[in-house]
């Protein structure tokens, strides 16, 4: 069985950055695309939508 693809928006409140991504989602419901960190360094203040492919 293959996984769903989502495309992935993450916002940055800090700067105003915004990263489009692919990925998938983990067992507890999360997105997973390998995004660690924004450009300015946040990493636990982000906004995460996702919609199917």
């Amino acid at each position: 069985m293959a996984k769903e693809r989502y495309r992935v928006v993450i916002r940055c409140p800090e700067c105003g950055e915004r990263y489009i991504l692919r990925g998938h989602r983990n067992e507890k419901g999360e997105y997973e695309t390998g995004f660690k960190q924004c450009i300015c360094g946040n990493e636990d203040h982000l906004y995460i939508d996702g919609a199917p492919e």
